[in-house]
């Protein structure tokens, strides 16, 4: 007897070999640097540590309702309300065992076999999976400077087909760190509204924002399904939290999703991410946000010299999404050859996109700015002799 012949459509996540490479170089006595995985260098805010230890010593380690804390949902609510003027009922918040748990209930809920979904092409590929695994056809878009590395209304004109069902867009995305501005996204949710179809919009990465203020879709339409985490901004990846804003109306269905697939997010965790969206706890990620606001300016700078800077500086997130035609037309050999030759560990651009990522690779500037000197002068000793 086979697999589920879906599960053919999962493709493997080529970073992680990448990962598994590095760390056995080091493991014996190479000094690696690592930019290839979205985590950046910093620990959990001690703020969220100390709530998450007084959870467990006060035992609160049963479950919680599917749907999450009402609590935290309230927290997540006045986030919205307090810093994108948006007004989200928390009725309408499910907490999920992080973003990829409300990516779940998402696909699980609005697509199914025969369904069509337009995405942006490069995108962060469980996007794609998990609309696979639901029976969806992909329609990857690609996109570029002309569009701003984004999925935009008049893209979504152009691939709209008769079965297509939902539009999938990420502001700040993942692997170009490119964003939507606000007439842009309400031109998109409005587009596919007139369509009878439905927008997620993937704000995993919203807060880490370097040139404009961040942007919340619950602020511009009660109608899309946001996507975000307290992975990435919040600097909680291992806790393994996020949460689902949908409309009114999926509400119930999503409950109910949430109670057999996964019955609640972990209660410490939950417990522990109320500290996040306290005075002090902000205080440490704005810092952080501007440490990584100086290490893209050091990685532009210095990879420039390279011939390795992106056509369009990205707004937000924390990577470089990088053309190597002029070295390389093989990501994956050229993201090998660095580790082994060099030591420098990035992505292969086949990980993210369906056209082009032979030739392009990803760059996550989640090491400090002497590692990220370091490695400018590396792959310049690379690609000198390439």
């Amino acid at each position: 007897m086979g697999w589920n012949s879906r599960v053919d459509h999962v493709a493997p996540f080529r970073v992680m070999h990448l990962l598994e490479m590095a760390q056995a170089r080091e493991a014996a006595g190479h000094d690696v640097i690592h930019l290839e995985v979205g985590e950046p260098d910093f620990a959990t805010p001690e703020p969220v540590i100390a709530a998450g230890q007084q959870a467990l010593a006060e035992g609160k380690t049963r479950y919680t309702p599917a749907a999450g804390l009402a609590t935290l949902r309230e927290e997540i609510a006045g986030h919205y309300a307090e810093h994108f003027n948006a007004t989200v009922d928390p009725s309408r918040i499910l907490v999920t065992p992080g973003a990829s748990g409300a990516l779940l209930l998402a696909s699980q809920l609005l697509v199914e076999s025969g369904d069509r979904v337009l995405m942006a092409d490069p995108n962060y590929p469980c996007n794609r999976h998990f609309m696979a695994l639901a029976g969806a056809e992909i329609d990857t878009v690609p996109v570029g400077r002309d569009s701003g590395w984004q999925l935009t209304a008049p893209l979504i004109e152009r691939h709209w087909q008769a079965k297509t069902r939902l539009a999938m867009l990420a502001s700040p995305s993942n692997p170009t760190g490119h964003t939507l501005d606000a007439p842009a996204l309400t031109e998109v949710i409005n587009t596919v509204a007139a369509k009878g179809g439905d927008v997620i919009v993937d704000e995993i990465y919203q807060g880490l924002n370097y040139d404009d203020a961040p942007l919340s879709a619950t602020s511009l339409s009660e109608d899309a399904f946001v996507v975000n985490s307290f992975s990435k901004y919040f600097g909680m990846t291992g806790w393994r939290l996020g949460w689902l804003v949908a409309p009114e109306r999926a509400v119930e269905p999503l409950t109910r999703l949430a109670q057999n697939v996964f019955l609640a997010a972990t209660t410490p965790s939950q417990h522990a991410a109320l500290a996040a969206f306290t005075p002090e706890c902000r205080d440490i990620l704005e810092t952080r946000r501007a440490t990584l606001k100086q290490r893209r300016q050091v990685l532009l700078d210095g990879l420039a010299e390279l011939g390795l800077t992106p056509d369009l500086p990205p707004q937000g997130a924390f990577y470089l999404w990088l053309d190597i035609s002029r070295y390389s037309r093989d990501s994956q050999t050229f993201c090998e050859r660095l580790l082994v030759e060099e030591n420098v560990a990035i992505t292969p651009g086949i990980d993210f996109a369906v056209e082009g990522g032979e030739h392009h690779v990803r760059i996550a500037f989640t090491n400090d700015v002497a590692r990220l000197q370091e490695a400018v002068v590396r792959i310049g000793r690379f690609v000198s002799r390439l």
